[in-house]
């Protein structure tokens, strides 16, 4: 239903033109009726280049965070089920949570006729007819506000919004001028495993009675704590990391943020602590001269690594020179919705640190969807050595590197999931696990190993999060 709405208001808000919305209906693995359409996207005409002294970006945030609310709201309301019940239409990309928000500011405006429209159901499988006007979600207008989350941490989290701050009237959020944008169609799948290959309950799944000083197998991943939480919409999903091997004039305390819900997402946060990501005061915010892609980005040796938007190449960002003083095509990597994890989020492309250096993980259609891992050098980004592996890439949540072994994760939004394969780049062989793997907030978007630190940093639904591990001895 909001799929029809959203196609009417399109074609006429944008002037009728054919070629600016499309619709399309099917049934999904379950059997339900499901609608996907396309839309051009508005994107902001301009940006400030500080975000965070801005007053005019904070209210920009906080409409955006009550009009993404408001659509969420909405679609529960017609029906819609997510992962758990509560992420309508199930996994979201970042580009699109910001697009469809944008779009209901429009409706929010008044500047998209009130249509009556009828949703029939599917030719098979039946269902109910669903009735909706577009003046439902200009009537939705105080429904909700900024989402908070209850507090995990001592002293108050991070974010560019306070609470002090009022939701302003969507009315009068800025206008955007409409441009052509793709979007991808999401979805979770299952990989099936023979018995034959499940591993029996041994120490391999429990923790042991210390860490190991060097390089191991996992053994045991512990409960999350909770570091920082974004308040604003744009930080849902997004990646933040520190340095396992700084160069001066950094240290290993210095961390990194970049949310990254957004269409165009330039901003790298620097804080001179993790304390003081949690206090939400950056020190300082780099503007990337390429818009990153999705929340696959790593801090290694002085430089941040991503991927460019829309290309299937990696770059490196110099964090004292803050110029790209490398980047380098990825060959035959799908890129932007061709093989992203099973949350979607365009994470076609991932980079990994471990204890053996510069990790790039994707897939190819030679490999035919299966992930494939290159060794990468840091300073050139020439690709030193590849591996193939059998472990299906849409079907598992994440991904990340200990001591040159692949681990996955098995689910983005279980609260108990697994961690559920591990590839070993030594032997070439891959094995299944079954270690306990808790997804606290039930929204896993970036998943990444501090050698130096011997934790997983992870974002979870707006929240900055760190796992202690534990490895066996080697």
């Amino acid at each position: 239903m909001l799929g029809v709405w959203l196609l009417l208001w399109a074609s006429v808000a944008l002037g009728g033109r054919a070629d600016t919305a499309s619709l399309r209906r099917a049934h999904d693995s379950s059997g339900h009726c499901t609608y996907s359409f396309t839309v051009a996207s508005p994107v902001e005409a301009a940006c400030p280049e500080a975000a965070g002294g801005v007053p005019e970006l904070r209210a920009e945030l906080a409409a955006l965070a009550a009009r993404l609310n408001r659509l969420e709201s909405r679609e529960r309301g017609m029906g819609g089920s997510g992962p758990r019940g509560a992420e309508p239409g199930g996994a979201r990309d970042p580009q699109q949570v910001a697009s469809a928000a944008r779009l209901e500011t429009a409706a929010s405006a008044g500047q998209g006729p009130s249509q009556q429209v009828t949703d029939a159901p599917c030719a098979v499988g039946g269902g109910t007819g669903l009735l909706s006007k577009a003046a439902a979600f200009r009537g939705a207008a105080a429904r909700r506000g900024a989402p908070r989350g209850r507090q995990e941490r001592a002293g108050r989290a991070g974010g560019w919004l306070s609470p002090a701050h009022a939701v302003p009237d969507p009315a009068a959020a800025p206008r955007w001028e409409p441009q052509p944008l793709s979007y991808q169609e999401l979805q979770s799948e299952r990989t099936e495993v023979p018995v034959s290959r499940l591993l029996d309950e041994t120490a391999l799944g429990r923790p042991g009675n210390e860490d190991s000083a060097g390089c191991g197998q996992l053994l045991w991943v512990g409960e999350p704590v909770v570091f920082g939480r974004a308040d604003s919409i744009a930080g849902k999903y997004g990646v933040w990391m520190k340095d396992p091997e700084p160069v001066p004039p950094f240290t290993r305390d210095n961390t990194w943020r970049v949310d990254t819900v957004g269409t165009e997402v330039r901003q790298l946060f620097q804080y001179e602590e993790a304390e003081q990501l949690a206090r939400g005061y950056p020190a300082k915010v780099h503007i990337l001269p390429r818009p990153l892609e999705s929340t696959g980005a790593v801090v290694y040796r002085g430089g941040l690594f991503f991927q460019p938007r829309h290309s299937r190449s990696v770059a490196r960002y110099d964090l004292r020179g803050e110029t790209i003083t490398a980047e380098r095509e990825i060959p035959g990597a799908g890129y932007h919705g061709q093989y992203p994890y099973s949350w979607g989020g365009y994470t076609d492309i991932d980079l990994a640190v471990d204890e053996t250096g510069l990790w790039v993980i994707y897939s190819t259609e030679k490999a035919r969807g299966a992930i494939v891992l290159s060794k990468l050098d840091p300073d050139t980004l020439e690709i030193r050595r590849t591996w193939e592996t059998n472990i299906r890439k849409r079907g598992v949540a994440n991904s990340f590197l200990i001591c040159g072994t692949l681990y996955t994760v098995s689910s983005y939004s279980a609260p108990n999931a697994t961690i559920n394969f591990a590839y070993d780049t030594a032997t070439g062989t891959s094995r299944a696990l079954s270690i306990p793997f808790e997804n606290r907030f039930r929204y896993l978007s970036m998943l990444d190993y501090n050698p130096a630190e011997r934790q997983l940093f992870a974002w979870d639904s707006f929240n900055m999060v760190t796992y202690p591990v534990r490895l066996s001895q080697a």
